[in-house]
Order: C-alpha cells, then sequence, then structure tokens
C-alpha cells in the first residue's frame, strides 16, 4: 500500500498537544493512530491532545499499568499501551480485533509488539528528539506523519498551521 509522510517539528510540549488537537478534526471511528518513539519522546502529550480534541472530559494518562484506557467524548476513544508487553501473543489476548472494530478511536502507544494484528489503513505517528550542536534539545521533537495515500495529506496539512 502507498503510504504519505508528513514531517512537522514541535518546539515544546503544548505544540505536541497541540498538534493531536488538530489530528482529532480528522479522525472518524475505526481510525487507528499508532505513537512510536521512546521513552518521554511526546506519545503520551500527543495522545492527551487527541483526546482533548474529542472532547474527552477525564484527564489522560498512559494505560501503561491497565494496558487500556476508555474515554468518551464526541467519539469514544481506546488507548492502549503495549510497552509492558512481551510478545504479539498478548496483544492477541487482549482481543485487539474487537476492540479496533468498535466505532472508537483507538490510540496505541508502543504498538511494534503488536503490529500483525493493526491494520495497514492506520495512522502512524513517530516522535524523534532532535540534536542541535551534538546535543538532544529535550523539548523539541520531529513528528512524523504516515498514512495511506487514500487518506490523502490535503486534510493534514491543516496540522501545520
Amino acid at each position: 500500500m502507498e503510504r504519505e509522510v508528513l514531517e512537522i517539528v514541535s518546539k515544546n510540549y503544548k505544540e505536541t498537544f497541540e498538534l493531536g488537537k488538530r489530528l482529532a478534526d480528522l479522525l472518524k471511528e475505526r481510525d487507528v493512530v499508532a505513537l512510536y518513539g521512546e521513552l518521554g519522546s511526546g506519545k503520551t502529550t500527543f495522545a492527551q491532545g487527541i483526546c482533548a480534541g474529542l472532547d474527552v472530559k477525564d484527564y489522560v494518562t498512559s494505560p501503561s499499568f491497565v494496558l487500556v484506557q476508555e474515554y468518551r467524548g464526541r467519539m469514544k476513544v481506546f488507548h492502549f499501551d503495549f510497552y509492558r508487553l512481551k510478545s504479539p501473543h498478548e496483544v492477541e489476548n487482549l482481543d485487539i480485533d474487537s476492540y479496533l472494530q468498535r466505532d472508537a478511536v483507538s490510540i496505541i502507544e508502543w504498538p511494534e509488539i503488536g503490529e500483525a494484528y493493526l491494520p495497514e489503513e492506520r495512522i502512524s505517528v513517530t516522535f524523534n528528539r532532535l540534536e542541535e550542536n551534538g546535543k538532544i534539545v529535550v523539548e523539541k521533537r520531529l513528528i512524523r506523519f504516515t498514512l495511506p495515500r487514500r487518506k490523502g495529506l490535503s486534510g493534514f496539512a491543516l496540522l501545520q498551521s
């Protein structure tokens, strides 16, 4: 499947959060957003922005210990965190397919171990820290959006404004 890529530099926590909010405006039920990046790279902040954009009123945290949180806003949101999972079999045991078939947006942090169970049509967002003068800049992130060509980047261009 052909995919398109959009890269945006976020200068701080607030911009990362706002990018998540803007993405929320483009999401529909059954969309899957897979968030890639190392610890502290902005995945949960971005997920909080998506949830805020979907009018979720609850405080959104990384579901590392419970594996999945359910939130309600304009749309239902399932927020997964696969960080502590050791094998793809554990993802299957979550009955991931039943979640992804429901009328909700699914956000998945640390999706690598469960990629075999995720739809090709997912939106992948990768967070990378940036360096300046050989040192990592704590606040800045290069955020790379990868999505199926049929979804088109025209709507995602709104993320840059």
